[in-house]
Formats: structure tokens, sequence, C-alpha cells
């Protein structure tokens, strides 16, 4: 019986099974979210004015705001860091606030997710400083200011990818199971003020997993102009 319950709970949200393959609702869900961000961007770029409506001005305040944040941690990165981190920000909004529609959940809240975009942070950390500094200059702040910290300095990067997957998909998952004990306890009495919850925790989520990621990989960055800096002044 305790196996049957075990294979029950393991094929949760199993879909489709195509051979070895098996197709979860999260992939489902967050595939359906990439494709309505796709179409929105589509169409809302598609009749851009000089004189903005009242939906463009919109967008370019939520695009104005996402700079601003950019700026304030990587002055001199932001263009470069602005379509990743805006894309990640506005994606985890939607994915966490899903979980208020009717029949779904939020993708967020399930670890396999969370771990995914934790391993995309990992490597746009990567990415955007060996595409700054070169693969040997940056391979070579892992052995500074002494090569002893090489293990430290791996630990680290690994150390802080799971707790960022592990801290999105904790706050998430403890959301929805709150808000599901609270509606079987309280029916339908409540509805508002779990909603209410549900969105600001969601957005505030999805905020602090922008920022971290934000500040992972303006550090990477922020060190090598710190090193350039010191080398001008010694010549």
């Amino acid at each position: 019986m305790s196996e049957s319950m075990s294979d029950q709970g393991s094929n949760e949200g199993l879909l489709l099974t195509i051979g070895p393959l098996q197709i979860f609702d999260t992939i489902i869900i967050s595939w359906g979210i990439i494709l309505l961000l796709w179409l929105l961007v589509w169409l809302l770029t598609r009749h851009l004015k000089i004189k903005p409506s009242a939906l463009q001005t919109a967008i370019e305040g939520v695009v104005s705001a996402f700079e601003n944040a950019v700026s304030d941690i990587a002055p001199q990165h932001t263009r470069q860091l602005l379509p990743f981190i805006g894309s990640l920000w506005i994606f985890l909004v939607i994915a966490n606030l899903s979980g208020l529609i009717p029949g779904l959940h939020s993708p967020t809240s399930d670890l396999s997710a969370t771990s995914a975009l934790a391993c995309l942070v990992f490597l746009s950390v990567h990415w955007f400083g060996i595409r700054t500094q070169g693969v040997k200059n940056y391979l070579r702040h892992y052995l500074k200011p002494s090569p002893i910290l090489l293990p430290f300095h791996i630990i680290g990067e690994i150390t802080r990818t799971i707790a960022l997957a592990i801290r999105l998909f904790g706050n998430m998952m403890s959301l929805e199971m709150a808000a599901l004990l609270m509606l079987m306890v309280a029916g339908f009495l409540v509805p508002v003020p779990i909603m209410m919850l549900h969105i600001i925790e969601a957005l505030v989520q999805a905020y602090l997993f922008g920022l971290l990621a934000l500040i992972y990989i303006a550090g990477g960055l922020q060190a090598h102009q710190i090193k350039q800096q010191k080398e001008e002044k010694n010549l």
C-alpha cells in the first residue's frame, strides 16, 4: 500500500508519457507562459508611436522601472543585463500568479522549475562574465587572492544556486499550501484576503529572485571593473 501511495505521489501532475519521457503539468504551464509572453510582446510592439497611447505609456513605465532597478546595481551594464533580468522578472510574476487561476498551479511551486531557473541564473553569471572579461581573465578570478580558495569559490557558486532554487520553491509551495488549508477550514468566506496575500507574496518573491540574479551577475562584472580601476591607478 505504501508503494502504491509513493507511486501515486511521484506521478502527481503527470500528463503524458512518451517512452521514457514523462511530461508534467509544470512543463506545459511554463511553456504556455513563455508562448503567452511572446504573443503579448509581439502584439504590444506592433504599433509603437512617437506620441504614446495610454497602453504604450504603461509599458514604457514598466520598462523604465526595470531599467532603473538594473542601473542602480550595475550602471555600466544596464543595456547588457536589462533584457535578461527584465524577462526573468516578467516570467516570474506571471508564473507566481498563475496559481490563482482555477485548475492551474504556479510552476515555481515545483522544485524542478525553480532549479531550472536557478541553473539559468548560474549559467548567465558565467556567460556575462566570460563575455565581458574573456575566458582566461574570468576563470582567473577564482584563484584570487589565493589558489587555496578555489574550492571555497566553487562551493559558494553551488550553494548559492541551490539556495536560490529552494528559497523560491519553499516560499511559493508554502503559500499555496497555506491558501489551500485556509479554504478547507474557512470555505470561501475569506477568498479575497487569501488572494491579496498570494498576489503580494508572488510579486515579492519574483522581485527577490530577479534581484538576487542581478546581484550575482553584477558582482562578477563589478569585480572586473574594480580590478581595471586599480590597474589604471597603478599606471
